[in-house]
């Protein structure tokens, strides 16, 4: 009778198991379930025990959002103290335990992945009896459970660093969770962008998520800012404790006495009330989420100000202590106001380039100018090439700007090049003038093609360079050989460059650098994509060059032509008064290139273009 009773209840056991996991899951979406099961550890957070979706309201549609099934990716652009990897911890435990699938956690670095699973995600997994049983700990002796990889029923959870391209090549993934993405490296090793290999992994799911969060950093290079303006960007809107009508909280509407950081508030934009810091919470539970244009990517935008872990107060002493530094201040706009930052030191204007255009083209330059250069940049499908015409002391025009579209690596697209740079131009004079010099940027993927193509080209004064990022260096250095077949080599100072250029191109008294009417706008913003910066490097203020947009082709290739015009050390004066020979070509045509080079790098005493025209 006993065997009996003991086998009805192991039995009993096996139905309740298979009951248990054959279940539908309950219908919660990731704000209900955290509410229900999360529990914040005391070791990261500052507020342990159950974790409560309405201390921090504006989270709870980015979390059901999440949950959306016709939202595959979603972005969130945000400042410090908003609770954003909590978010992503909620986000993890959920699936874990209501839809199991394979979790992919990018961190900026693999040190990074490694904190993150020992100080956030492990105290998550010990404390939230939900979970505790799912996820073994990595102490266990278990080879599938480790620091970076978790297996639990269902699926698995993987955390990897946007700086190893190995750890995204394998496994499919349903779940990619994207943490601090502007801090990623822009490839992961010689992979590519690491976000996008990451989604790779995604493809063969119809339900795959992509969440992306982060602070943002530079204007034009922010990752978070790019995604952000591809979403519906939504913006949290709460009501004023005083006229009820809703704004969204912006650093404008923040006031203070002068010199009283103390007496800060914010201030309603609609009646002018000043807002009581105790109302901050009824403001934010009583906010919604509102979008600001269509699309089917979700994205959310929060700063600091929103925090209810912060005052006001706290926040603008933080301000006057970041306006002593422009390094500071780009934290505390990143961090705080979660904002992109956009330094006002030098730049270019581009709109008010396009307005100085000219009324002249490649088919009839200027009289003025007394020899052409050009400059050539390499990328993975395509040449780029600016001609540029030098005047007396260096007075620059823009000649023409030409792409040469074909694969660098073939030799086809390099023979249409040599035809392009054996063109002449016609001056409005009458003078038909060919290219006297060109430099042609190694520093790329087709190095040894730049070389091989240089070096049969040296007599046509067609050289290779380097560019060199550090203050102070010459615009074109010395020369040197390299390579097996000894092509020479020009290093070229591309800050000094930059300097020469932003300098001519914002001279007040007169016009240095002129542009035709034949260049677009796209041209300009390549051309001012970098401005001069002051950071602080080891208690030092140092200038710095900083791009704000990826293309910049059209800025390079005129450093590359103006190394050119100073490796011809151009006389001027015998320029103006010498006969102008219409092809520099025939007078150095019979003599051997590595000759001529030599000679050059031999002299005491530099020949300069105008007196070397008989070399």
């Amino acid at each position: 009778m006993e065997e009996v009773v003991f086998a009805m209840t192991d039995l009993s056991k096996v139905y309740k198991t298979l009951a248990d996991t054959w279940k539908p899951p309950p219908d919660l979406a990731i704000d209900s379930w955290s509410d229900s099961f999360r529990k914040l550890s005391s070791e990261s957070s500052a507020e342990p025990g159950q974790w409560r979706t309405d201390r921090v309201p504006f989270q709870r549609e980015i979390m059901n959002v999440i949950n959306d099934p016709s939202i595959e990716e979603v972005t969130f652009m945000k400042s410090a103290q908003v609770g954003a990897t909590e978010l992503i911890l909620n986000t993890i435990a959920y699936y874990i335990d209501q839809e199991p699938a394979p979790i992919l956690v990018l961190q900026p670095t693999l040190s990074m992945a490694q904190t993150f699973s020992k100080d956030r995600l492990a105290p998550m997994l010990r404390d939230t009896t939900k979970l505790k049983d799912k996820v073994k700990d990595p102490r266990t002796r278990d080879a599938e459970n480790t620091t970076l990889h978790k297996k639990f029923p269902g699926g698995h959870i993987t955390i990897v660093g946007a700086n190893s391209a190995s750890g995204l090549a394998s496994r499919p993934i349903r779940i990619l969770l994207c943490d601090e993405v502007d801090r990623y490296p822009f490839s992961a090793g010689t992979e590519g962008d690491p976000i996008n290999l990451a989604r790779k992994r995604t493809t063969t799911y119809y339900n795959r998520k992509v969440i992306m969060v982060s602070t943002p950093t530079i204007k034009g290079m922010s990752r978070i800012e790019k995604a952000y303006e591809q979403s519906d960007q939504r913006v949290y809107h709460v009501p004023c404790p005083e006229c009820n009508k809703k704004q969204q909280l912006l650093w404008k509407n923040v006031v203070w006495e002068e010199g009283k950081p103390e007496t800060a508030s914010l201030v309603c934009e609609h009646c002018g009330s000043v807002i009581d810091e105790s109302k901050k919470q009824w403001m934010l539970m009583n906010g919604e989420w509102q979008k600001t244009k269509e699309s089917n990517k979700a994205g959310f935008h929060i700063s600091e100000l929103y925090s209810p872990f912060r005052t006001i107060k706290e926040i603008v002493l933080d301000f006057l202590e970041a306006k002593k530094s422009p390094e500071m201040l780009q934290t505390f706009i990143n961090t705080t106001l979660g904002e992109t930052f956009e330094d006002q030191g030098e730049s270019i204007q581009a709109d008010h380039l396009l307005e100085r255009c000219e009324n002249y083209n490649h088919e009839a330059i200027p009289s003025d100018i007394l020899f052409l250069t050009a400059g050539v940049d390499t990328q993975k499908d395509r040449l780029e090439v600016q001609v540029l015409g030098i005047g007396e002391d260096f007075e620059t025009w823009v000649v023409e700007y030409r792409i040469i579209w074909g694969n660098p690596s073939t030799k086809e697209t390099w023979m249409e090049l040599d035809d392009y740079l054996k063109s002449t131009f016609n001056t409005q004079d009458g003078r038909r003038l060919p290219i006297a010099c060109t430099c042609i940027d190694s520093g790329g993927l087709h190095t040894d093609m730049v070389y091989e193509f240089t070096r049969q080209r040296q007599a046509r004064r067609i050289f290779a360079i380097k560019g060199m990022s550090a203050p102070g260096k010459p615009i074109a250095g010395k020369p040197s050989f390299v390579g097996r077949r000894r092509a020479v080599l020009y290093p070229v100072g591309s800050d000094t460059g930059k300097e020469w250029i932003h300098a001519r191109i914002n001279h007040e008294d007169r016009v240095l650098i002129h542009f035709p009417n034949t260049l677009d706008e796209e041209y300009f913003k390549q051309l001012s994509a970098e401005k001069k910066i002051t950071k602080m490097y080891r208690g030092k203020e140092t200038v710095v060059w900083k791009q704000t947009r990826k293309r910049n082709e059209a800025l390079d290739t005129m450093i590359y032509g103006v190394a050119a015009a100073y490796i011809l050390q151009p006389n001027f004066e015998a320029l103006k008064t010498a006969p102008k020979p219409t092809n520099i070509e025939k007078n150095v045509k019979n003599q051997e290139p590595s000759v001529i080079i030599r000679r050059r790098l031999q002299r005491k005493t530099p020949r300069n273009f105008a007196t070397s025209w008989k070399d």
